[in-house]
Formats: structure tokens, C-alpha cells, sequence
């Protein structure tokens, strides 16, 4: 709610790049770019490491391995810096520069005390192998020549399985907003085509993705 009060704070001052809507074209692409980057990193992570180990926990802190190969050897919280990307990429879109900074901020605050609450439990539950592994790798910054391959293989399904609700999230985000600053400028409702294709292109995956999930196996891996 906090982000989306900024955001509409914002408004009021927004404008197209270089006063183009084609230039402005160009920046959401790259914006959209920015989160796609975003939704690879989460989309490597879990798609080499086992069940209960990396996701959205929502309820309990869950780790019945530690994991300590690929990206986990590049750094310790990939699945936050994956989110951050794919959050900041909404964040561009007005071009704001205060909008972005408070939005680093706040992000920096709020998954400082996530990590944090998460390092103590992985720390108490594997005592030195933590501590041994945290002393060695970056908390977000990667360490590219620390790099191990992964113990398991990308499993594609896994990542279908559990990505398709946080990829049509940011498409909607996105189109949302474009809309929205489409009718600051024009001071009408305008819906681009190329908008609406990839709404619609993103609606009908989440759709076939979510059938999948729910109501068959397909997507289902063992130790997944």
C-alpha cells in the first residue's frame, strides 16, 4: 500500500520521456527487460534446488537442506534479489527518481529484518555448515568465481509450477500502470494493442499454468 500511495504521489508530474510516446515505448521494454531479469534469477534458483528449501514460506521458516551449490554459491539470497528486480521494474516505469530511491529504501528495510529472522533459523538449525557457508558468500552481491554447478538438474516444471502467479503479476502491474499514464498524459482512456497482447498472451499461459497445477500431475516433480 506504501508503494502504490508513492506511486500515485508521482502521478501528478509525470510526462513521457522526451515528451514521445515512442521513447516512452522504448522505456517500458526496458523496464519490462529489467523484470523479466528478475524473474530469471527465481526462475534458476528454484528450478535447480529441492522442495522446502527455496520459495515463498509464507507461513514457517521451512529448510531441510541447505543449499549451497549454484547460485546458493554465489550468493545467499537469491530469490530476494530476484524480487527486487522484478519489483524495481514497476518502480521505473514513471521514471521518478525519488520514487525509485525510497523504493530502494524501503526494500533495503523491510528484507533486511526478513533475512535476518531467516540467516538465525538456518543458523540454528545447521549450526557450523551455516556459518561456514555464510562467511564465505555474499549476502547479495554475487560472487561470480565462487560459482559450483548445481548438485541437481533445471527442472522446467518446477519453475512453471511455481512462478506462473508472480510472472502475470508483473505483467499486470505493468499494464496497469502504462494505462494509467496513458490517461495522465492524454487525459483519455487509451489501451495499446501490443498491451493488450501481452496481457492477454500472459492471462491465457497463467491460466493453462494454474489448470495444470491444480487439477493434474504434469507439473509435479519428485523431491520437488
Amino acid at each position: 500500500m506504501v508503494l502504490v500511495a508513492l506511486f500515485l504521489l508521482s502521478l501528478p508530474d509525470y510526462r513521457y520521456l522526451g515528451n514521445s510516446e515512442r521513447i516512452e515505448h522504448l522505456w517500458q521494454v526496458l523496464c519490462l527487460a529489467v523484470g523479466f531479469a528478475g524473474l530469471g534469477i527465481r526462475a534458476y534458483t528454484i528450478g535447480h534446488t529441492p522442495g522446502r528449501t527455496s520459495g515463498r514460506n509464507s507461513r514457517a521458516q521451512v529448510a531441510e537442506q541447505l543449499n549451497t551449490t549454484g547460485i546458493y554459491s554465489l550468493l545467499r539470497h537469491p530469490l530476494y534479489v530476484g524480487n527486487f528486480f522484478m519489483f524495481f521494474s514497476v518502480i521505473l516505469l514513471p521514471h521518478s527518481y525519488w520514487l525509485a530511491l525510497v523504493f530502494i529504501l524501503l526494500y533495503m528495510l523491510y528484507y533486511e529484518r526478513i533475512m535476518y529472522a531467516e540467516e538465525a533459523f538456518l543458523r540454528g538449525k545447521f549450526g557450523a555448515s551455516y556459518s561456514e557457508w555464510a562467511e564465505r558468500t555474499p549476502a547479495v552481491l554475487p560472487r561470480f568465481s565462487a560459482f559450483v554447478p548445481p548438485k541437481l538438474d533445471f527442472s522446467l516444471r518446477n519453475v512453471l509450477r511455481r512462478e506462473y502467479n508472480g510472472f502475470f503479476a508483473l505483467i499486470a502491474c505493468m499494464f496497469v500502470i502504462e494505462t494509467v499514464q496513458d490517461y495522465v498524459v492524454q487525459q483519455r482512456l487509451k489501451l495499446d494493442l501490443h498491451w493488450l497482447i501481452i496481457l492477454g498472451v500472459s492471462f491465457l499461459l497463467w491460466a493453462v499454468l494454474r489448470l495444470l497445477n491444480k487439477k493434474t500431475r504434469l507439473l509435479k516433480v519428485e523431491g520437488r
